[in-house]
């Protein structure tokens, strides 16, 4: 019997996004159950927003909303909630009277350094199996599909 093999092209079409997707929600679920399951205290998209902010404290929540790829509305209940939690702070933009800058906290940053290591050893598991070239590839290709959608 003869089994016909898919050209390049059908593989492409057949290779959905569905693949990306599952592991993109298989790995929110399983930090989120991480966080959980450590009382940590926050959310996976707490982190996120916590984390953007590690990297350049005092952004715009409009700014923070671009970093990390979520609506308006959502970073501003993110950020209302962190703010609940004392882990950020508002503080009114001295350039613009209508706007406000985001900032961690003492405890905010207290948080990230408690997170961080959770982090690692989440992401150290996900990556098991996988060489630093398949990572570049990884990477490479992901970043590749980023930039054909944008």
């Amino acid at each position: 019997m003869i089994v016909n093999q898919p050209d390049s092209k059908s593989r492409k079409t057949e290779i959905s996004g569905f693949i990306i997707e599952r592991t993109a929600k298989r790995m929110k679920q399983s930090f989120k159950s991480i966080l959980k399951e450590k009382d940590a205290g926050i959310t996976v998209d707490q982190w996120v927003v916590l984390q953007e902010l590690k990297k350049e404290d005092g952004l715009s929540q409009f700014e923070i909303a671009i970093r990390t790829y979520k609506d308006a509305p959502t970073v501003t209940r993110i950020i209302d909630l962190l703010c609940k939690k004392q882990l950020l702070e508002r503080l009114p933009d001295p350039k613009d009277r209508r706007k406000f800058k985001i900032f961690l906290t003492k405890a905010g940053k207290a948080k990230i350094k408690e997170i961080l290591p959770l982090v690692e050893s989440f992401r150290k598991e996900a990556w098991n199996g996988l060489s630093d070239k398949e990572m570049n590839q990884l990477s490479t290709i992901l970043n590749t599909i980023f930039k054909n959608l944008t």
